[in-house]
Parts: C-alpha cells; structure tokens; sequence
C-alpha cells in the first residue's frame, strides 16, 4: 500500500509522544511492565500518513476516490482548541466499517493469557493523568451509592482511577488478571475474560448504567463486536466511556493505533460506536491537564439511544 504525503493545509497539530524527564523516565524504569509510548519503538509500518490526512484518505477510499469535505473540515484544528476535540465534530462516515482485517494485527500475537499472567501493580499513566481522569469521572458518573446503579469497568486491573470512596451497590470489573482484579477496592464482583478471545458479554441485557474502559480500547482486536456488546447490556442512554492516552504495550496494541496519532485515535475509538449502531454521536474530550509536559489523557463518549 503506498504511503500518501498529507498536503500542508491539511496536517493535525498532533502531539507526538513527547521527551519524559528525567524523574519520569526513572520512574517508569522502575515500573516494571509499565507502559510505553508505541513510537518508542519503530513501528512495523506507516498507516495512510497522519492527522486530516489519514481521516481524508479513509473517506476517499470509501467513497471511490472522490475527497470528503466533512472529513477534512472536521480535521482541521481551530486557534486555541485540542484537534482531538474537534475530529468528531460534522464525521460524515463511510457507508461501510473503514478499516480492514489487519489493521487488528499486532505485533506480538501471542496468547493474551500469557502475556498478562503475572500481576502488573503499576499504573499506566503518570500522576497528573491519572488525576485529570478522576476529576473527569467526579463529574460524569452517577452520584456515589446512587441506588440501582450498575458500573462495568472493561478491561479492568487493580485500580479503576474512580474517585476516591466511590461506591454504588454493583461494580463489576472485567479484565485478565484475577490477582488485579481481587486487589481492586472499588469492585463489588469481576469476571476474568479475554475480549479478544471471547467479546460475547456475560450479562443481561440493559444491566448497566455506564460503562468505563481506561487505556485499553487499542488493545482489542474485535471491537465492533465488543461495542455491540457494550450496547445491548447498557440500560437505555446508558454512558460508555473509553478513555486512553499515548502510552501502551506497543506490541499488544492493534496495528492501526501504534501507527497513527492521537487524534486519529479518538477518531478510530468514534467510529467503533458509531459502527456498532444504535449509539448517539460520539463526542472526544480532550482532558489532558499539561500539554506537552504530562502524559495527555483523552475520552471518547456515548450514550446507547432510547429505543
């Protein structure tokens, strides 16, 4: 596939991952299993170039080679406003899921199982990302011991990064490792379960008020899949909300992710809801607390539509 250079006019002011200092950097060498920027290593190949450049070439191929204004109009970065928060603003979408099976490829294929088998007590963000995450979450999720609320945290580990005290009467952490899964304090039960093995939910339908996913959604290698299951156990305008950052398992993350940018992330993450149907227009909100010096902290969000 030939790589096409994006025209000036059209680039993103995309945030590469950025230089850590030297007491992040420490930190993270002393996090073990921590994390890392995927362009931290060379990545296995250069998807479609970046920014407006890869959300315009998506639409031209869906659409026989004719450009999409709305694309490009919805890429382009305003003075003064996060691009990630405006490339889901006015999407006219392709007519058919734009992206193909290896774009799910990733690196390491090997079992998932294996791969998250021992505990990994570290946090994947750094403080200040994890700290504009809670103060997001303060203000979204229902009311601490709301009753009849339920709260699914997907891909779940030993912390959900929920406020602190938070509690309502059912919690349900789903991730891989079960060590994790029992040290998490704001879980009331979890499920062990591999999505890329398995998507298919174990839950009724309409069960749950929201549902959290934090830095994960670029590890999952079926997630239309995984959103239609999203929908159909999410009660009526239910809120799903995927948030992630630039830092991952570079290897177990899927191959469209590790070679774009952070805007076409949240752009990616937008489609998945809208291609699994039945889910309002989904909104990116850009959360980072320092630009350029922090880990940046982005959400994609939606709400499953009233029937």
């Amino acid at each position: 596939m030939a790589t096409l250079a994006p025209r000036p006019h059209e680039l993103l002011a995309l945030r590469r991952p950025r230089l850590r200092t030297p007491r992040a950097r420490a930190s993270a060498h002393r996090a073990r299993g921590a994390p890392v920027a995927p362009q931290a290593a060379r990545p296995r190949r250069v998807f479609l170039g970046l920014g407006a450049a890869f959300v315009d070439q998506l639409a031209r191929m869906a659409s026989g080679g004719a450009p999409s204004r709305s694309f490009v109009a919805s890429a382009r970065p305003r003075q003064g406003v996060s691009p990630v928060e405006q490339i889901l603003k006015n999407v006219e979408w392709p007519d058919e899921f734009p992206f193909k099976a290896e774009d799910f490829s990733r690196f390491d294929e090997s079992s998932d199982a294996l791969f998250y088998s021992a505990p990994r007590y570290v946090t994947h963000i750094d403080d200040q990302a994890i700290e504009a995450l809670t103060k997001y979450y303060s203000e979204v999720l229902p009311p601490s011991n709301t009753p009849g609320v339920a709260i699914l945290d997907m891909c779940s580990s030993w912390v959900s990064h929920y406020p602190p005290g938070y509690k309502q009467e059912k919690i349900v952490g789903m991730g891989m490792n079960e060590d994790e899964l029992k040290r998490n304090p704001v879980l009331t039960e979890y499920v062990v379960q591999d999505l890329n093995v398995n998507p298919k939910l174990p839950f009724e339908d309409n069960t749950f008020d929201v549902i959290t996913n934090v830095v994960s959604v670029d590890y999952l290698t079926k997630p239309i899949d995984v959103f239609k299951e999203m929908r159909r156990i999410l009660k009526p305008s239910g809120l799903a909300i995927m948030s992630f950052s630039n830092r991952c398992f570079w290897t177990k993350a899927i191959s469209i992710w590790t070679s774009t940018g952070d805007a076409d992330h949240a752009w990616i993450v937008g489609a998945y809801f809208h291609y699994a149907g039945d889910f309002e227009p989904p909104e990116a909100v850009d959360i980072s607390p320092n630009p350029g010096r922090t880990d940046p902290m982005y959400v994609v969000r939606s709400r499953k539509r009233i029937a």
